[in-house]
């Protein structure tokens, strides 16, 4: 007997004996009556041999076409679910009531490798057809539920780990069911909260699609929780009366069911009507008002808006047809057209003019629609690659487009510093405070974006208090008790690798979670498509508008690797057009591109430095010093000016190389008049 057929007996014995057994623990083990019901309700036998089960083409059509509106209000949802899971040995799945699946998001490579197990689009995974599994026990359990590898009924499927949650439509009927399987051994203890929260979304989206025609309104007790997940959302008839709620809705309103809630009016709810509500919330540009509880004392705040149909723009489409007719095969994640808003006017050659790059134009459309959601982005890539860039241009086709945009650059802001820049202070707080006081950024983003470059280097102690600030959206001042209320999209970035910074306790798991609504990673130049449309507009800014490229220089432009990306490439073109003096740029223009080698060995201290490079030569870097240096103060410039080159412009990392602290550096730099703190 081979070892498989070995582990097929003693996985099918352990549940046999199990069952038999009627064990006190089967009760109110959610897998136990799942093997309970396969064994004594549906005959299944875990030792026998299982046979996916697949319904025809033509019956997966009419359900698709039956399930369309659901399908697109989960797919984008689903999109960004597998994203943030970063786990190609995952997939995330969407079945109907029967447990056939719909859509579903995977790499190819998964897909083609659990596709012969039956899971693909037009695989059956109900209870009945596939014995103990995520999707069918969620079913048939009407709740949340985790199965895990050995938890399974039949044993080809122990390879597996499933977590699914049901997925409810306006009227309080579970209408699907959202899974990720993946071949981890290891369950995610968050996946449950991310699948939650994830349907929560689809039902939201699912109550504004089915409803058009309605008032939606918002409410929740706590305002800054307004426009977000934890809302609750009604939808509402020009009579006022109720036509469906979500969840919280429910929650928050005390009431239990759909069914309690349907055909009451406005008044019968709050302390107000339709009308009185539109007309106050327009009043207030359409932020919260407040609102008491019908016969109640208690406090809500609550936003109503006119119907979608009313709203100017196309409404979302979801034709049944063009559902039905697109491929039902796995697709890859690729983020998904949702309601278009109006657009927010730009001028011409703003940052988000610039990203021509298929990947860059998807990523820069998914942040637009997540942060219209109030979802964090967290931004990823190398260093230089325009980050803040992107963050910018994310900003100006937002709903808080018309607030500030505030960058904080935690790794060039000084420990001692950098609490008083974020949260503010009142007058006196401390010693070389301003005498009036300072706003911090966090209030100076109120109404619009809140950027924070480089959070990996966010002293631990202030995440502590960011993640409060994060979480509450209420900052608190140095030297005084007085809170105020912000509200601001929350955009970061980092170069670093924020999980691995978790793993080594160098940065909290839980504001990593917070962060990373979103977490979108950003091409290098080097392997960027519109390189050579980027070329000319850095060129562009930096000559002033009359900058050209002979043929030569354009190609060694393109076939530079640009191990510092844009940054390195703005000073390239900046130092070219300096010394080509309205000319056209040609390859003795850009020395720092052809020289054959770089040094073999660098100095390990500023102290140390070697003479300056030849006036020919100039280092990639701006080399057009602001004020006059004295020898020593050039050569120390030009040293750091090479350190930066070779390390792609980490601080941390040529603070490292230096052994001085990034503080000192960076006063150093500024001494030196090298500008490190400019966008990515």
């Amino acid at each position: 007997m081979t070892l498989s057929m070995r582990h097929a007996d003693r996985h099918a014995d352990r549940i046999l004996e199990l069952v038999r057994s009627g064990r006190p623990e089967i009760g109110s083990d959610i897998v136990a009556q799942s093997w309970g019901r396969c064994i004594n309700e549906y005959r299944l036998h875990p030792a026998k041999p299982h046979d996916p089960v697949f319904i025809s083409r033509v019956e997966l059509e009419e359900r698709r076409a039956r399930q369309a509106d659901i399908i697109a209000c989960a797919r984008y949802e689903m999109t960004t679910l597998y994203q943030q899971l970063a786990d190609v040995e995952s997939a995330v799945v969407l079945t109907d009531t029967d447990g056939v699946i719909i859509h579903m998001v995977s790499s190819p490579e998964f897909a083609a490798e659990v596709g012969p197990l039956g899971l693909r689009v037009g695989g059956k995974w109900s209870e009945h057809d596939a014995g103990t599994n995520g999707m069918g026990t969620c079913l048939a359990a009407g709740g949340p539920v985790s199965v895990r590898r050995e938890d399974h009924f039949y044993t080809q499927f122990t390879q597996l780990t499933c977590s699914a949650v049901p997925v409810y439509d306006p009227s309080g009927e579970i209408a699907a069911v959202l899974d990720v399987t993946s071949r981890s051994s290891l369950m995610q203890q968050h996946l449950l909260v991310l699948l939650g929260m994830t349907a929560r979304m689809v039902e939201n989206r699912l109550i504004d699609a089915r409803y058009r025609n309605a008032h939606p309104l918002h409410f929740h007790s706590r305002p800054e929780f307004v426009y977000t997940l934890h809302e609750g959302k009604l939808a509402v008839g020009d009579d006022g009366r109720i036509l469906a709620a979500n969840r919280s809705a429910l929650f928050q309103l005390g009431m239990q069911s759909m069914e309690d809630i349907r055909t009451r009016k406005i008044e019968d709810l709050f302390q107000t009507s339709l009308e009185d509500m539109l007309q106050r919330s327009m009043s207030s540009s359409f932020h919260p008002v407040v609102t008491y509880r019908a016969n109640a004392a208690l406090r809500f705040f609550a936003v109503a808006r006119r119907p979608a149909t009313d709203a100017k723009g196309a409404p979302l489409a979801l034709a049944a047809g063009a559902v039905a007719a697109e491929s039902a095969s796995v697709v890859a994640p690729t983020p998904q057209r949702v309601p278009p808003r109006p657009a927010v006017p730009r001028p011409a050659g703003a940052p988000g003019s610039i990203f021509k790059d298929p990947r860059l134009t998807a990523h820069l459309d998914t942040a637009r629609r997540v942060i219209a959601r109030q979802t964090p982005v967290l931004l990823c890539g190398e260093t230089g690659s325009g980050k803040e860039v992107f963050a910018r241009a994310v900003h100006e086709a937002s709903p808080h487009a018309g607030g500030a945009f505030v960058a904080v650059n935690c790794a060039s802001l000084p420990e001692t510093l950098i609490e008083s820049e974020l949260f503010g202070y009142r007058a006196g707080a401390f010693t070389g405070a301003q005498r009036t006081g300072r706003r911090g950024k966090i209030l100076q983003a109120d109404g619009g974006t809140l950027f924070l470059d480089e959070i990996a280097d966010m002293p631990l102690e202030l995440q502590a208090r960011l993640l409060r600030v994060l979480d509450e959206r209420q900052v608190t001042p140095l030297g005084t008790e007085e809170t105020h209320p912000v509200d601001f999209q929350l955009i970061s970035a980092s170069h670093q690798h924020l999980p691995q910074r978790v793993r080594e306790g160098r940065f909290r798991e839980d504001l990593y979670y917070r962060l990373a609504g979103i977490e979108l990673l950003l091409p290098p130049l080097r392997e960027r498509s519109d390189r050579r449309d980027l070329i000319a507009h850095v060129l562009a800014t930096e000559s002033g508008g009359v900058g050209a490229l002979s043929a030569e220089a354009e190609r060694l432009l393109l076939e530079h690797p640009w191990p510092g990306n844009l940054r390195q490439l703005r000073h390239v073109l900046r130092t070219a057009a300096a010394l080509a003096d309205g000319r056209p740029i040609t390859r003795e223009h850009l020395p720092s591109l052809t020289q054959a080698a770089a040094p073999a060995a660098l100095p390990t201290a500023v102290a140390q430095a070697r003479p300056a490079a030849p006036a020919a030569e100039p280092a990639a870097a701006d080399t057009a010093l602001p004020v006059k240096l004295n020898p020593i103060q050039a050569n120390e410039r030009q040293v750091l000016l090479q350190l930066l080159e070779q390390h792609r412009w980490n601080v941390s990392n040529v603070a490292k190389a230096l052994d001085v602290s990034r503080n000192t550096l960076y006063r150093k730099l500024h001494k030196l008049h090298i500008e490190v703190s400019h966008p990515d």
